[in-house]
């Protein structure tokens, strides 16, 4: 048994396993596809205006979302420990960068590690305690997601097999924040050390990163940037519909939001490329979209998304001084450690040393003075 883990924790073994996945998606997605040459035909009308205005709107969402994180750090650490805007922005980028190019859970942790970086003079615990603000902050997506599920049902026309995933999404979200919001208010401040390997010690830690949830105004503040920043998302997916022609309504838009985040729940292979396109074209087709058209329409949406977390990250790690390897390291250390601090902790010193040698390097290619 432990050999076979530690054949499945290679990284050659995880990126075989993920170009086969990816491989039989692609030749499913041919075979049993659209007609593509429709699908390609469709790219060729496109209004190139609407797409940069698609992806204007994602950035400005993902920064309300950042801006969101902020606020719910904002409570969770003393004034006397309050990270940089831009600091948070660049861990965001960070972190955006990590869950589009590498699998698993990595970018929550590698966003913590990277502004743990600018927090050097923070106590121990520091670390499981952001560690509990983004557990925190991805559970402010509930409220967003909740209301825009209900419009959805109430005014656009839902299959009947998608009202029983979002019934069973919407239980689960609010079971999630239920017992969050539990633990916040058991919340209390021991401080352990950061490499503690106790399940039940690291929760006790990272209910300071719930602290948020006790304090009304900084809660409402951080769920209405959430809001703002789906609110931006869903007018990107209506204008990416301008862009194609789609004379669908807005909550065609929303509907095909909600799919779109079902059908990425479980990555089934790289993107779960066809699968996320077949969920927003076999909807539209309700709204007399073809079924080609609304294909090359979910690539373009998932391209836009791609974009904007690759172009966000890769100017977060320019910003950080380090590089886009280092990511793959830190995947590997968090894979061997044994829970999410020593995960970020081994994360902290890859990026220290990848700086030290940037660094380094740059002054070994400085010109000599004479």
């Amino acid at each position: 048994m432990t050999t076979v883990v530690r054949v499945w924790r290679s990284g050659w073994t995880q990126a075989a396993v993920a170009v086969l996945a990816l491989f039989l998606a692609m030749v499913l997605v041919w075979w049993r596809g659209p007609d593509w040459g429709s699908v390609f035909d469709a790219f060729r009308f496109v209004i190139w205006s609407w797409i940069v205005l698609a992806f204007l709107l994602n950035v400005v969402s993902t920064l309300f979302r950042a801006y969101s994180w902020r606020m719910t750090i904002s409570q969770a650490l003393p004034s006397e420990q309050q990270p940089r805007l831009a600091d948070v922005l660049s861990a965001f980028g960070v972190g955006l960068l990590a869950n589009t190019v590498v699998p698993g859970r990595l970018g929550e942790l590698a966003r913590v590690a990277t502004l743990r970086r600018h927090l050097p003079d923070a106590p121990a615990g520091t670390s499981a305690t952001l560690v509990g603000t983004v557990f925190a902050h991805r559970l402010f997506d509930l409220v967003p997601a909740t209301i825009l599920v209900v419009w959805v049902l109430l005014t656009a026309e839902v299959p009947h097999w998608a009202v029983v995933a979002f019934g069973i999404g919407a239980l689960v979200g609010f079971a999630l924040f239920t017992i969050a919001w539990l633990g916040a208010r058991r919340h209390h401040r021991t401080v352990m050390r950061e490499g503690v390997g106790s399940v039940r010690e690291l929760l006790v830690m990272a209910r300071q990163g719930l602290s948020v949830l006790n304090a009304p105004l900084p809660l409402a503040g951080a769920i209405l940037l959430q809001c703002c920043g789906w609110l931006l998302q869903l007018l990107a997916v209506y204008a990416t519909m301008q862009a194609f022609g789609i004379d669908a309504p807005l909550p065609a838009a929303g509907l095909v939001l909600v799919l779109m985040n079902v059908a990425t729940i479980v990555p089934l292979w790289p993107g779960n490329i066809g699968l996320v396109q077949a969920a927003v074209a076999l909807p539209l087709r309700n709204y007399g979209v073809p079924y080609a058209t609304g294909f090359a329409y979910g690539l373009a949406l998932q391209a836009i998304e791609i974009a904007c977390g690759v172009g966000l990250g890769l100017i977060a790690l320019a910003r950080e001084g380090v590089s886009f390897a280092v990511l793959r390291r830190m995947q590997e250390d968090e894979d061997s450690a044994e829970n999410a601090v020593e995960g970020v902790a081994d994360m902290i010193e890859e990026l220290e040393h990848d700086r030290e040698h940037e660094l380094e390097a740059a002054r070994e290619s400085a010109p000599v003075p004479r």
